[in-house]
């Protein structure tokens, strides 16, 4: 077995991943479950199901201090400034010099910003309304499916995922993996509390967002595919004068 000395570094593009296949699988499930998530929503023209009401009418009764202003302070790192900022710490630990983390950097908030753009393109086509104003416990702006909030928390939790994959361990970053996972569904689930949103909203939300990662994810190897390490000719380590990053 190889000592520390000679096992590879990982890279962009260079941590285990999954096969292809599976990817690809995941892919196919999460879009067909959104797929059905939307058109169960456009031919009931947004009409909620029985436990969509009857989770807004749940949560309507429990809008107690401090729940509520937790609730309150926890979606609002799911939109905004936060999770651009978690984008780029992704590109940053994922990227090796300063090109490399100029790209992933470039690479990580360009696929928040077109699932964002993906998202609310979506949002305006299915103009689904949300829950009763009077039941909310904080503000709202727009269509309600796919959630905002949970579409962007999912991506940025999931970017952020991959970044650390690039640069700790394997049981560090499970470890942030589950915290990120947490946080995500944390932020989708308070949409649903304030009263703001359908569960149906923040599930397709989710869906929308596992998509978009996992295609991004088949398309990590060409956007790094021309900067891939090479042996120096003379035996060298990268490190050793011969890098141009």
């Amino acid at each position: 077995m190889p000592g520390p000395e000679t096992r590879p570094r990982l890279g962009p593009g260079s941590v285990p991943r999954a096969s292809t296949g599976a990817l690809l699988t995941l892919a196919a499930v999460c879009a067909v479950l959104f797929a059905a998530a939307a058109v169960t929503v456009s031919v009931r023209h947004g009409t909620p199901l029985a436990p969509e009401q009857d989770t807004v009418h749940w949560a309507t009764a429990h809008h107690g201090e401090p729940v509520r202003s937790l609730a309150r302070a926890l979606t609002a790192t799911g939109s905004g400034l936060v999770p651009y900022l978690m984008a780029v710490l992704a590109g940053l630990l994922a990227g090796r010099g300063a090109s490399g983390r100029l790209r992933a950097v470039t690479c990580t908030v360009i696929v928040l910003a077109v699932g964002q753009a993906i998202r609310y393109g979506l949002m305006e086509l299915l103009a689904r309304a949300r829950p009763p104003a009077a039941d909310w416990a904080g503000p709202a702006t727009g269509y309600a499916f796919p959630s905002g909030h949970a579409t962007t928390s999912a991506l940025a939790a999931g970017l952020l995922a991959w970044g650390l994959a690039h640069r700790c361990g394997p049981a560090v970053a499970r470890t942030w993996c589950a915290v990120l996972a947490l946080w995500a569904a944390g932020v989708g689930l308070t949409r649903v509390y304030l009263g703001v949103h359908w569960l149906g909203d923040v599930v397709g939300g989710w869906l929308l967002a596992g998509t978009w990662l996992t295609l991004a994810l088949l398309l990590e190897p060409a956007a790094f595919r021309h900067r891939t390490p090479r042996a120096h000719p003379t035996g060298a380590p990268p490190g050793d004068g011969h890098s141009h990053e």
